[in-house]
């Protein structure tokens, strides 16, 4: 009697039922990540445009416990269907080729692992790597196909179903974890997707740093925008229009200050086009006759860029006064500053006086009161040290020496040499960015009372 004659199926009905094993967890694969990796927002749009399977799925992402339990109870019954038909209708058929070069022990142990290792094999190609790439591929297109037969098993294993999912939540009450996910979606997701669409191309660089700059609205102090103390211009009530006009000339700004003695006395704020039109209408520009006094918006140095933002549109102004817990002004904020901040380069790439000059390849001259956020994206840095501490490129530099600067002192951080170039009245003007040095001295600071001899 034949080997063969006590088979019970022969090798075309093993393949058979091999494949159709493959093909149904092949399903249940395509099943799980279609659902894992479809998008709640495109779901939502494919849904607010009729498609009902679309809000199906939006229901089984909110629940998924028995979707998912259905899909685990199909793929481990045909891993255990595939294990068994597999080896034992193989087996044989590498046993007869072994048997021509190796001992019938030996060549039974052959073939099991042969048979295993094919079967795994076809398995994890077919039945799991495809499946999962293709349904990542296009999930919410996949998941609105399979949502229907899905809600079939789910049904037709309903008991099962219960008993698995009850088990299942019991042991995340016991352990104390979130039983449903969170589809919260955070400023750092928004971030993250628009990132990948500008990678991707789907969304212009441009564009792309537009939206990371409106999020930094939230975390940017006023202080890193506004016209510091010793850079507004700001006029006395009672000076005379001669004094008006020169200064306006000199110092042309949409609006100024106008104050009692000092600066720190604000009695409001005087608009150019006011006085813009007086000047062509023939009138005087005086306060006493008839120059419009606007009263000032005065908020504290530590609002962020989002809650100025929200009193300018509270109180319909567009400048605003910036003072410390002392009282004392100490810079003045408009909304196209603002803006600015949001538009980056798109509005400032033809002006003569940016804050960041690129010169070459591996150099910049950057100005003192540069924000620190806009230096850090300029140079490519991720992070600098005691960012807590600064705003500016000057807090930075004074954060790292210790004291205030002097002209030729500099620091060098994570291959960036920082020099101060200028110097006026303690305010640092100018320092130049340079690119190149070595890594071991990343936290060198020059002129601090070290030398570069004395560190290690």
């Amino acid at each position: 009697m034949s080997v063969f004659d006590d088979r019970p199926m022969t090798l075309t009905q093993s393949l058979l039922v091999i494949v159709a094993l493959i093909a149904t967890s092949a399903f249940f694969s395509l099943a799980e990540i279609s659902l894992a990796a479809s998008r709640r927002l495109r779901l939502r749009q494919m849904a607010d445009e009729g498609d009902l399977r679309a809000e199906r799925v939006l229901r089984m992402q909110e629940q998924p416990s028995h979707y998912f339990t259905v899909v685990q109870i199909g793929l481990n019954a045909v891993a255990i269907l595939g294990g068994v038909v597999g080896e034992g209708s193989l087996s044989p058929y590498f046993a007869d080729l072994f048997d021509l070069w190796l001992s019938p022990k030996a060549s039974q142990t052959a073939a099991f692992l042969a048979s295993f290792i094919t079967i795994i094999a076809i398995f994890l190609i077919f039945a799991d790597l495809f499946p999962k790439r293709l349904g990542m591929s296009n999930p919410e297109r996949l998941a609105v196909r399979i949502v229907g037969p899905m809600g079939m098993l789910i049904t037709t294993f309903k008991p099962l179903v219960w008993l698995f999912t009850v088990s299942t939540d019991l042991l995340f009450k016991l352990l104390g974890m979130p039983a449903q996910r969170d589809d919260k979606i955070t400023s750092a997701d928004i971030l993250a997707m628009t990132e990948a669409g500008a990678q991707a191309g789907v969304l212009a660089q441009r564009e792309q740093q537009v939206i990371a700059n409106v999020f930094e609205l939230d975390t940017r102090l006023v202080s890193s925008v506004m016209t510091s103390r010793d850079r507004i211009a700001w006029f006395l009530r009672d000076e005379p229009e001669s004094v008006l006009r020169a200064r306006i000339v000199a110092e042309p700004f949409s609006a100024y200050p106008v104050c009692d003695g000092d600066i720190d006395h604000v009695l409001g704020y005087v608009d150019a086009k006011d006085m813009f039109q007086r000047v062509l209408s023939g009138q005087p520009l005086s306060f006493d006759h008839g120059l419009p006094l606007h009263k000032a918006l005065v908020v504290p140095d530590r609002l962020s860029l989002t809650e100025v933002l929200e009193q300018f549109r509270q109180v319909h102004e567009d400048f605003a006064i910036i003072v410390n817990e002392y009282s004392l002004v100490v810079g003045v904020i408009t909304l196209n500053d603002v803006m600015s901040t949001v538009m980056g380069d798109l509005v400032g790439a033809q002006d003569e006086e940016q804050q960041i000059v690129k010169r070459d390849e591996n150099s910049w001259l950057i100005d003192g009161v540069t924000p620190i956020q806009d230096v850090m994206r300029a140079l490519d840095l991720e992070e600098l040290p005691h960012r807590d501490e600064y705003e500016t490129l000057a807090g930075f530099l004074m954060v790292m020496l210790r004291r205030v600067p002097k002209r030729t002192d500099s620091v060098t951080w994570a291959g960036y040499t920082f020099e101060v170039m200028d110097v006026d009245s303690f305010r640092i003007d100018q320092v130049m960015v340079t690119r190149g040095k070595p890594a071991a001295t990343a936290d060198l600071v020059s002129g601090a009372g070290l030398s570069p001899a004395a560190i290690p």
